[in-house]
C-alpha cells in the first residue's frame, strides 16, 4: 500500500542543542534504514519549511502507523497521511 505522508517538524526552542542533535542523528539513521529496506520509497524537503513529503510502501495502515510512531522526532511532528491508489491513466 502506498501512502503520501507530510511531516512538519517543530522542535521546541528550549530543547538543549545537544539533545536535539542526538534526536536528529537517530532520526536520520532510522529513516535511512527504512529507505534501504524499501518501505520509505522517497523523501522530498519542502522548500523554506522544516517539513517533508515522503512516499511509504507498506503492507497496512497499522504498519505505517508503527513506523511513524518509531520516528525519534515523532513527538515534535504534525503528520498528514494520504492513501494512494493507481491512477487509470498511469503508464
Amino acid at each position: 500500500m502506498l501512502f503520501l505522508v507530510r511531516m512538519d517538524v517543530n522542535i521546541p526552542r528550549d530543547l538543549p542543542v545537544e539533545q536535539a542533535n542526538e534526536i536528529k542523528a537517530r532520526e536520520k539513521a532510522y529513516s535511512q534504514d527504512l529507505q534501504r529496506d524499501g518501505r520509505w520509497k522517497s523523501i522530498w524537503r519542502v522548500v523554506g519549511e522544516y517539513a517533508n513529503y515522503s512516499i511509504f510502501d507498506v503492507a497496512s495502515n497499522d504498519e505505517l502507523h508503527q513506523l511513524l510512531q518509531g520516528l525519534p522526532l515523532f513527538p515534535f511532528m504534525k503528520i498528514s497521511v494520504t492513501p494512494l491508489a493507481q491512477h487509470p491513466s498511469a503508464i
